[in-house]
């Protein structure tokens, strides 16, 4: 179900993206929203996943997640987990 979370994400912020084609900073927009109204309990669920890539059986193998924009979005979501602070917006 996590991996299926953080690919809804990347979508989310991929259509961000490309609904603001003159906004660079369009999708790290998005993540941060996404970041910021992330509750403690998601946020200690998502981060229990294998960072992206590292895992070739799962969902978040060697496939079309790992890839790409939605690769990359994913990659700063986890990292953004990885150095978050309880101080910076968790609910």
């Amino acid at each position: 179900m996590g991996a299926h979370a953080l690919g809804a994400a990347a979508y989310a912020a991929k259509a961000a993206g490309l609904a603001a084609p003159n906004q660079p900073t369009a999708i790290s927009d998005e993540i941060s929203w996404q970041l910021e109204h992330m509750n403690a309990q998601v946020r200690a669920a998502l981060q229990q996943l294998p960072p992206l890539g590292e895992d070739s059986a799962g969902p978040l193998g060697t496939g079309l997640l790992a890839s790409g924009i939605l690769g990359s979005i994913i990659r700063k979501i986890q990292a953004a987990m990885d150095n978050f602070s309880p101080q910076e917006g968790a609910r």
